[in-house]
């Protein structure tokens, strides 16, 4: 390799680095994915069901359905 050993030896550097990242961050991204999933479906399957919601202490519907 003569002079350029530095040179070679950075490129698999960072080549190693490059492949390693791009071989993980999709398994990272993957399990985030999936919790974000989960904890959208825990909220939605335990938020109350029906057209009205409370919102600052009164209960707001369609317009109109005020007693």
């Amino acid at each position: 390799m003569g002079d350029y050993a530095f040179n070679v030896w950075s490129v698999y550097v960072l080549f190693a680095l490059f492949f390693a990242i791009n071989l993980f961050y999709p398994l990272l991204r993957r399990k985030q994915i999936l919790r974000e999933q989960k904890r959208r479906q825990f909220f939605q399957t335990t938020a109350p069901q029906g057209d009205t919601a409370i919102v600052g202490g009164t209960p707001s519907g369609p317009p109109g359905d005020t007693p």
